[in-house]
């Protein structure tokens, strides 16, 4: 019977700490939306925006269409007319 020797992982070093604070996120709800430009990705607006709402509500599950599209008016409101 053939047996493998058991593979071991490579071991790495812990992190030592960095010099810099960490920043404290700014609470969703109190910041101030800025006009977006047309040369922003909507995509990726969107993704982010829909992303916020999904972490203000707590996380639920079953409301990502909900986010998106919110977020989607959200966000297309805020573009100006070409």
């Amino acid at each position: 019977m053939n047996v493998e020797p058991s593979r071991q992982t490579k071991k790495t070093k812990p992190r030592p700490p960095s010099s810099k604070p960490a920043k404290a996120a700014a609470p969703t709800a109190t910041r101030t939306r800025q006009p977006v430009s047309p040369c922003d990705d909507p995509h990726i607006l969107i993704a982010k925006r829909a992303y916020e709402l999904y972490s203000e509500r707590g996380y639920r599950h079953g409301c990502a269409l909900d986010d998106w599209l919110d977020a989607e008016r959200e966000i297309i409101s805020q573009i100006p007319p070409v």
